[in-house]
């Protein structure tokens, strides 16, 4: 009996885990996309509803949520001069699960030509539709 508790606790520990890496695939699939200006890429791990919203941070202007059109997300990657440089530098991933939603919170630090433009926060909700991670909703924080 003892055996057979230790087995069930080893294979839910093996199986939360790799539902775990799973999620952070489709997001390092959405980073892969972002720096190589592959709107493709982005949509394949993306919900067709995706919310997308940004909270910036300011002590001169004080702190703004906004919203960002999914299409017009898409059209500003796609047009990213090949002359700038960027960078999104993920920290670190804190990955949750249960059942078909997951939620990632990723800090960053964002590389604009090699300098540090800004940091936050990532936050992602993904829905797990058919065998693919999407993410559903993305919000940021930004600060200088």
């Amino acid at each position: 009996m003892r055996n057979y508790i230790i087995l069930v606790t080893l294979f839910i520990g093996i199986f939360a885990n790799a539902q775990k890496q799973e999620v952070q695939k489709s997001i390092e699939i959405f980073f892969e996309g972002f720096h190589q200006k592959d709107t493709t890429k982005i949509k394949s791990v993306c919900s067709d509803k995706m919310i997308l919203q940004s909270i910036s941070e300011s002590t001169v202007k004080g702190n703004k949520l906004s919203d960002e059109n999914a299409g017009k997300f898409y059209k500003s990657i796609a047009t990213i001069p090949s002359s700038m440089k960027f960078h999104e530098k993920i920290l670190s991933y804190n990955i949750q699960v249960n059942g078909t939603m997951s939620h990632v919170w990723a800090p960053y630090e964002f590389y604009l030509n090699d300098k540090l433009s800004h940091s936050g926060v990532n936050a992602f909700t993904l829905f797990k539709e058919k065998d693919t991670w999407k993410i559903i909703y993305l919000i940021d924080t930004r600060r200088k």
